[in-house]
């Protein structure tokens, strides 16, 4: 998306993704201490109608793999390709194939609408060697830029057959989603009254997946997009409600 990806390679028209990797890959070869390495892998995914698709093999197009969770590392999805990286220009090009999987349509309100939540995750690994020891010591970043589908009414998409299912599920996962945020929002207040609240995050594949981004050891940042439209008021009113929850959820995250 437009937000994700930007709209050109001058430095005022970059998304979040050529912004971030940018900077990432500038850190690393500022790197000068001969004991630290670091290797940089990625993943890309969408999650269409609740199944999950690996964007990054072609052959597996037609194959949805399956989540699972390690009681340790949390959600994963098993068969998921990881690619390594050396600069954005890999990571831009590994996208562009991507992209080209993933399950757009044309609706009403849209000429080229996304039909699926898209997932792209970058892992970054430090490993710093002691000489002494002989061994080398690892730390893992993991850093999850999911470009969701927008929320649908019927009304105004004029969806049918397939595209109505789409549709469906896209809202499902959504207000999945919010219920996840609100849940995760008033965890805070329960816990200071010595209550553990339910978090429901197997009800949708999004949330499954998103449970450590959300509601585990990291930081999260929502981007919300509004139109500037009359028409779309009760739209936009919505979203600003869902932004308005998710920046209650307090998360400390540590190394």
């Amino acid at each position: 998306s437009y937000t994700m990806m930007g709209a050109g390679s001058e430095e005022h028209l970059k998304g979040i993704i050529p912004r971030l990797c940018d900077t990432m890959f500038a850190r690393i070869d500022q790197n000068t201490d001969p004991q630290l390495s670091f290797t940089v892998e990625v993943s890309y995914m969408e999650i269409y109608n609740e199944k999950v698709r690996d964007l990054l093999n072609p052959k597996g197009e037609k194959h949805h793999l399956k989540v699972r969770e390690h009681l340790v590392l949390g959600p994963y999805v098993e068969n998921l390709s990881k690619l390594a990286v050396r600069s954005f220009s890999d990571i831009n090009d590994l996208m562009s194939e991507g992209n080209k999987s993933r399950t757009v349509a044309a609706t009403q309100m849209n000429a080229e609408s996304s039909r699926s939540h898209a997932v792209f995750s970058i892992v970054l690994t430090q490993t710093s060697f002691d000489p002494a020891t002989q061994t080398g010591l690892e730390k893992v970043s993991k850093v999850s830029l999911v470009d969701l589908a927008g929320s649908e009414r019927v009304s105004k998409t004029g969806a049918e057959g397939d595209r109505l299912k789409e549709g469906s599920n896209i809202n499902k996962s959504l207000t999945t989603l919010g219920i996840v945020i609100s849940a995760l929002a008033e965890q805070g207040n329960a816990a200071k009254k010595g209550k553990a609240g339910f978090v429901p995050y197997r009800d949708s594949t999004l949330t499954w997946l998103l449970k450590d981004n959300l509601g585990g050891n990291s930081r999260t940042v929502m981007v919300a997009t509004i139109s500037p439209a009359e028409d779309n008021y009760e739209e936009t009113l919505s979203t600003l409600r869902y932004a308005d929850r998710a920046k209650r959820i307090v998360n400390h995250a540590v190394i």
